[in-house]
């Protein structure tokens, strides 16, 4: 009841409690490890088929309201640049894949999907919270971890991604 009361008053005040890191998280600055993508939108690949260009990854779940509500301005960003100068992907916390897929289905989501059922990219990627974007290099640094929902399409974003990248906005 105390943890309960203290959590309370944390919020109330604005003090948000401390997030520790997930199993084997890579943090901002660190360069992602190998890791198997299973399908949801398009077949398996792999983290690293995605080296020597930039990549945004957004992890998500069809269940999380803010996760939903970001997905459009995400996918109006993927169709913007069209895959130039940089990447996005999106990787699905749902433990079944149909919910996930019935989501992207139902909204018209265009950019690639996968599905992570065993946590390892969850745990690597630190999606402790949710939504959860990073911006990766092209050498698969972690350079941002943004948690929470954003308008990744509007110009103040894009202008952002573009300092970060070193490309246009």
């Amino acid at each position: 009841m105390k943890a309960i009361v203290t959590l309370l008053a944390g919020l109330l005040l604005g003090l948000a409690p401390p997030v520790t890191a997930t199993p084997g998280e890579v943090p901002v600055g660190g360069t992602l490890r190998e890791a198997r993508l299973n399908g949801l939108t398009v077949p398996p690949a792999k983290l690293s088929s995605f080296r020597g260009k930039p990549l945004i990854i957004n992890v998500w779940a069809s269940w999380c309201g803010p996760c939903r509500a970001e997905m459009a301005s995400l996918d109006k960003l993927a169709k913007r640049y069209k895959g130039k100068p940089f990447k996005v992907i999106g990787i699905s916390t749902d433990d079944y894949p149909e919910k996930a897929y019935d989501f992207l289905e139902r909204t018209g989501i265009g950019f690639e999907n996968f599905i992570d059922a065993r946590l390892e990219l969850e745990n690597m990627l630190g999606a402790n919270r949710l939504p959860l974007t990073l911006l990766i290099d092209a050498q698969g640094k972690v350079l941002v971890k943004h948690y929470g929902a954003k308008d990744w399409d509007s110009l103040e974003t894009r202008q952002m991604i573009a300092r970060t990248f070193g490309t246009q906005p």
